[in-house]
């Protein structure tokens, strides 16, 4: 279902763009995995420039998307895709990558069509904004958590605790090597002694 609506979103993508269609046209028939955590979504390329469902699993593309992906596809593109990691053949994934990089969805076009230009624009801008925010907010949030556990709750030790923990810890290491040798230097007196008292 969810590759469906995968690749249903992205020859969506396709149908508004010929450059893209025709750069993938050569590589018909080969296939390629969009991997997202433990989802994987195989695909390959139709005579037209166009991706289709396939059962392989062993694609001869892989592009592994990192985990914040969704995210990233709402607020930076463009950090999306320079963050995958695409391996295969040369070729055909320099082409796949290339693609995916400049595809562009225009949703303000897509909105317009049922909601009018006017009330699409606004929309959109709404759900940038509402993004934004959100992204804001869940940025803050880790850090007043990070900043509670560290300083209030003491569950975990500040930078400062531990590099002055490590500072104490290197203070002793050196303290007891100094004694270490005092103890070896008075031993070894002791024990010159006693060889070289009379008997």
């Amino acid at each position: 279902m969810l590759l469906k609506l995968a690749l249903a979103g992205l020859n969506h993508l396709l149908a508004n763009e010929e450059w893209a269609r025709n750069r993938l046209k050569p590589f018909a028939g080969q296939t390629a995995c969009l991997k997202l955590g433990a989802l994987a979504f195989p695909f390959s390329i139709s005579a037209e420039g166009r991706l289709q469902a396939t059962d392989v699993t062993a694609a001869s593309v892989t592009i592994q998307l990192p985990a914040d992906a969704p995210v990233r596809m709402l607020l930076d593109r463009n950090s999306l895709f320079s963050a995958a990691h695409i391996s295969g053949p040369a070729e055909f994934a320099e082409n796949l990558g290339f693609v995916f990089r400049h595809l562009r969805w225009d949703i303000e076009a897509d909105l317009a069509d049922f909601t009018g230009d006017i009330v699409a624009r606004r929309l959109v801008k709404s759900g940038r904004q509402l993004a934004n925010w959100q992204a804001r907010s869940t940025e803050n949030l880790a850090r007043n958590v990070a900043e509670y556990v560290a300083q209030e709750n003491r569950q975990v030790a500040t930078k400062q605790q531990l590099t002055e923990f490590s500072e104490g810890v290197q203070a002793i290491a050196s303290h007891l090597e100094q004694l270490e040798r005092r103890i070896a230097a008075v031993e070894l007196r002791a024990a010159s002694r006693r060889t070289n008292t009379p008997t």
